[in-house]
C-alpha cells in the first residue's frame, strides 16, 4: 500500500513538473517571438522615417533637376548630371523603402517559423541591395558643382589634380563599397555596421531571434 502511494506521489509530481517546463517553454518562446516582433517594429519605423524624410528630399531635388533642364547650357552639364544621377538613385531608395515596408508588415507572425525565416532573409538580401545601390551616387557629390565656364580651363593644374583626385577617389570607393555589399560579408564588422542605418541591424536580430527559437523547439 505505501509503495502504491509512493508511487501515486511520484507521478503526481512528475506531472506537476512536466506542466512547469510545458509553462516556461511557452513563457521563453513568447519571449524570443515578442523580441523579434520588436526588432521588426523598429525596421517598420526606420522605413517609414525614411519615407517621410525621402519625399521632400526628392521633390527638393527634382525642382533643381527641373530648373536646370529648362535652363540648360553647356555651363549646367556638369550640375544637370550629378542632380540628374543622384535622383534616380533616390527614387530607387524610396521604392525600397516602401517594399521593405510592405514585406515587414505582410510576414505572419502565426505561420511557421521556416516560412517567417524565409522572408526575413529575403528581407535581409533586399536590405544590402538597396545599401549597394546607394553607394553609386557618392561620386556625384564631387562633381554636381562644376561649371564648363570655369572648369577645366580657368583653373590650375594643381585644383585639377585635386579635383580629379578626389572624384576618382570616391569613385573607387564606391566601386569598392559595391563590390563588396553581399550576403558573404555580414560576417564583417564594418558591413554590419553600414547597412545598420538601412534595417539591416533589426533584420539580423529578428533572424537570429527566430534561430534560437527553432533550435529550442527541436531541442
Amino acid at each position: 500500500m505505501e509503495e502504491t502511494n509512493f508511487v501515486l506521489l511520484w507521478k503526481e509530481h512528475y506531472e506537476k513538473i512536466e506542466a512547469s517546463l510545458a509553462i516556461n517553454k511557452r513563457l521563453l518562446l513568447g519571449a524570443l517571438e515578442d523580441k523579434a516582433k520588436s526588432s521588426l517594429s523598429s525596421l517598420k519605423r526606420l522605413k517609414t522615417t525614411g519615407i517621410i524624410l525621402s519625399v521632400p528630399y526628392l521633390l527638393f531635388l527634382g525642382a533643381l533637376l527641373f530648373w536646370a533642364v529648362t535652363h540648360y547650357s553647356p555651363a549646367l552639364f556638369y550640375f544637370t548630371f550629378s542632380v540628374a544621377a543622384i535622383f534616380i538613385i533616390n527614387i530607387k531608395a524610396l521604392a525600397d523603402y516602401i517594399k521593405h515596408l510592405v514585406w515587414v508588415n505582410n510576414i505572419g507572425y502565426d505561420g511557421s517559423i521556416t516560412n517567417i525565416q524565409q522572408r526575413l532573409n529575403k528581407l535581409q538580401l533586399s536590405i544590402i541591395s538597396h545599401a549597394r545601390i546607394m553607394c553609386l551616387q557618392f561620386p556625384f557629390f564631387t562633381t554636381f558643382y562644376l561649371s564648363n565656364k570655369w572648369f577645366p580651363h580657368m583653373v590650375g593644374w594643381g585644383y585639377i589634380v585635386f579635383q580629379v583626385a578626389l572624384t576618382g577617389s570616391f569613385t573607387l570607393l564606391s566601386y569598392w563599397l559595391y563590390k563588396n555589399h553581399k550576403m558573404e560579408s555580414l560576417n564583417k564588422k564594418w558591413f554590419r555596421k553600414m547597412i545598420a542605418g538601412s534595417g539591416g541591424r533589426s533584420v539580423a536580430k529578428a533572424i537570429e531571434f527566430y534561430r534560437e527559437i527553432e533550435e529550442f523547439k527541436k531541442s
